[in-house]
């Protein structure tokens, strides 16, 4: 994947930052995140294989569900639409490489900001519902979702990420056809997504093609050998002591961000601004959100906005007037339902599931 730097425009989006144009790799620009919805012409574009999806007839296409079930399907679209009860939710979607460019010492992968994130509202199908139509077979351990994208060279492991039976089946994982209001855009996935809320972006198969139950654990590529992270607390390990044992990257992180101030503008002494910014973790909920303006001495309760939706990301918060002129370190942190606070330092191979705190200086005069 070549190296690209710089603002573009592609199909169906906004002016975002290009990352990679092959897979495509596109990032949101910070004051897109001032809005709770991210529109769905600036949210991130992320895919792993080069031969992307670029064209769908959506009469002829079809959703395969097969292997472990008494009854395989052939879904259309139209039956998708007419034969289950549609449901709908707001949750984030969120690369697990999100603010990797942040990592010290760096890592390599993506040089994400904090734009590899959007927040949207899902409308489609239940899997546990496709899955009660289709009949799973007893014995069934797993199910695996495959998406159209392929790689260019014979052998590529096509893109394909597998859920437990239980969690396929818990009610609360779709299939999504609309991402805020209208057909999934092509670049995200169209027509179906995945969404599993409370997980990584690397489970939310885009242009989902196939869906297979397993009478065993499922074992491939992107399970077996990608997207894996240290088993280890707080998903940490050290650049000199890498861990032995790693299992697959889940569940979202708990992390918390600045969208304003960004710190590449002045600010004035004296003058009172409102600090703002969003934090999210797996849908288990946040407590609280501090900041400080002293690099972490001394913290001030932030406010919080109401939910809009359990695997939401929460918008957060502050007044605060810099007293003198001067060089000010300002920093977030977030707590969770449990008690947990985001830690200072967190390091892992891959740069995944960043979580620690943000820190970042800005300038009064």
């Amino acid at each position: 994947m070549p190296a690209a730097t710089g603002m573009v425009k592609y199909p169906e989006k906004g002016e975002m930052r290009l990352l990679t144009d092959r897979p495509p790799q596109l990032e949101t620009p910070l004051e897109v995140f001032k809005k709770d919805i991210t529109p769905n012409e600036f949210f991130f574009v992320r895919w792993h294989l080069a031969e992307i999806v670029r064209r769908i007839d959506e009469d002829t296409f079809r959703l395969r569900i097969g292997g472990a079930v008494a009854h395989p399907l052939e879904l259309s679209m139209n039956d998708l639409r007419t034969k289950f009860p549609a449901d709908s939710m707001v949750a984030l979607c969120i690369c697990s490489g999100n603010s990797r460019a942040s990592f010290d010492p760096k890592v390599p992968g993506s040089q994400w900001g904090n734009g590899a994130m959007g927040n949207a509202k899902w409308k489609g199908v239940r899997v546990k519902d496709i899955l009660a139509m289709a009949g799973v077979q007893k014995g069934a351990v797993d199910v695996s979702f495959a998406g159209m994208d392929k790689g260019t060279l014979p052998g590529v492991p096509g893109f394909t990420k597998s859920l437990s039976i239980d969690h396929a089946t818990d009610g609360e994982v779709l299939i999504a056809y609309e991402m805020n209001g209208t057909p999934i855009p092509m670049l995200n996935g169209y027509p179906l997504k995945l969404v599993v809320p409370g997980w990584y972006a690397s489970y939310w198969v885009g242009a989902l093609g196939n869906i297979e139950v397993h009478k065993e654990k499922y074992k491939g590529f992107w399970m077996e050998k990608a997207y894996r992270i240290a088993n280890t607390p707080g998903r940490t390990e050290r650049p000199d002591s890498l861990v032995k044992e790693t299992i697959p990257l889940t569940t979202v992180q708990l992390h918390s961000i600045f969208v304003s101030p960004t710190g590449a503008e002045p600010l004035k002494a004296g003058q009172k601004y409102t600090l703002e910014g969003l934090t999210f973790n797996d849908g288990s909920g946040i407590s609280r959100v501090e900041v400080s303006a002293d690099g972490g001495k001394t913290w001030a309760a932030a406010t919080m906005d109401p939910e809009i939706g359990k695997y939401s990301w929460r918008r957060w918060k502050h007044e605060w007037t810099p007293a003198t002129t001067g060089s000010y370190d300002l920093a977030v942190r977030a707590t969770d339902s449990k008690g947990n606070t985001q830690p200072e330092k967190q390091w892992n191979r891959s740069g995944y599931a960043r979580g620690f705190i943000e820190h970042i200086k800005v300038q009064a005069q």
